[in-house]
């Protein structure tokens, strides 16, 4: 970890990304970059309503005749609402496709309930094998890497394409946007797509098959992508998606209750991001999505520093998460500061795919068209 750390003038990354670079203004390569992609991505607001209705108009033109035309994620967060609660509204006819890996609050729970129940959607949960993605979550900490949300981010990206191709729908509207998910650097984990690194991973340190694990290698992907032309679209892109307001109209309408920090509506993602990675590994993922918000206005420079005074978790909360995950683990006390406390390895230290996705991160602008277009 970096001592004399050095923070972005313009946002709030510093070097605990040792990738990071500045220019002579001190501003970083993550704010520079979002700022662009911001600029030539998101469409003006007259363009954008009309690229919105022309691929509403589209998916349910192709959905003509199905029981679905689209595939949404939902999770009980604020992004995943949003896509749910506007899809809706434009009158398409989504399935709603959660994936249960045991970590869920029992607000996340309460809040699909309530979404689902009020948005009259159907729901698919997969619910995966508790002891087989125990096994496979304890690979990576034993691994000792930083992205110990792979398992997760790879099974819900697998069963989206899945579901798509089993309900015979080329679309996937995802809560992936640029005003609040522009910045995330690549040292701070390893592509969650890999997976030759979980099969990795699993093979040396894990005992359980993988059963009911949903999983995608590279050559379904392009299958799915090339050949079945499904596409995962970035859909709040196409609208003007305020977090804050966001919280307020699902409060209103759906009787949503906030969960606190991006992504904390999963137990273990809460410990993860609050505990794990800035105790271990220095990495505080508030500096990448808050310089995110800095860049699309949605949070003043100001604001988002005195966010970072305060502590990545509340003592009395982190004191039942800690009990909570070390008892779901099965780890007692000793054996949770052995991982800890090992030495810090990178992806790239286990056999991967990882030069092929750093080489393909060149043309990452080329291939996101491809894929994300209709």
């Amino acid at each position: 970890m970096t001592e004399n750390k050095q923070i972005c003038t313009r946002c709030i990354m510093d070097t605990s990304d040792p990738e990071i670079s500045f220019d002579v203004n001190g501003h970083c390569n993550h704010c520079t970059a979002a700022i662009t992609r911001m600029a030539t991505q998101l469409l003006p607001d007259a363009e954008r309503e009309q690229a919105l209705q022309q691929l509403v108009t589209k998916i349910k033109a192709e959905g003509r005749g199905k029981e679905y035309d689209c595939i949404i994620g939902v999770s009980g967060g604020v992004d995943s609402t949003m896509v749910a609660y506007v899809v809706k509204n434009l009158g398409l006819r989504p399935l709603a496709v959660h994936f249960d890996n045991g970590w869920d609050s029992e607000l996340a729970v309460d809040n699909i309930k309530r979404t689902i129940e009020r948005l009259d959607i159907d729901l698919y949960t997969h619910v995966v094998d508790w002891e087989e993605f125990r096994d496979l979550q304890l690979c990576f900490l034993k691994a000792s890497v930083a992205n110990c949300e792979t398992p997760t981010d790879h099974a819900i990206f697998a069963l989206l394409f899945k579901m798509a191709a089993k309900v015979g729908t080329r679309f996937i509207l995802s809560g992936s946007n640029l005003v609040t998910e522009a910045i995330m650097p690549y040292a701070w984990g390893h592509y969650s797509q890999d997976l030759k690194h979980i099969k990795a991973l699993h093979n040396q340190f894990g005992g359980s098959p993988l059963r009911t694990l949903p999983v995608i290698s590279l050559s379904d992907y392009f299958y799915y992508v090339f050949f079945k032309k499904i596409r995962q679209i970035p859909f709040l892109n196409f609208i003007d998606f305020h977090k804050d307001q966001a919280k307020e109209l699902f409060a209103r309408e759906l009787d949503w209750r906030d969960y606190g920090g991006k992504h904390y509506e999963s137990i273990w993602t809460r410990f993860f991001q609050g505990y794990y990675l800035p105790t271990k590994f220095g990495y505080d993922k508030r500096r990448a999505h808050l310089s995110t918000m800095i860049c699309s206005g949605q949070v003043s420079r100001q604001d988002a520093l005195l966010e970072m005074e305060s502590p990545t978790y509340p003592p009395d909360l982190l004191r039942t998460d800690m009990a909570f995950v070390m008892k779901k683990f099965r780890l007692n006390q000793e054996q949770f500061n052995v991982i800890m406390k090992a030495p810090l390895r990178e992806g790239k230290d286990y056999p991967s795919h990882y030069f092929l996705f750093h080489t393909l991160r060149k043309y990452k602008n080329i291939f996101r068209k491809i894929a994300t277009t209709a």
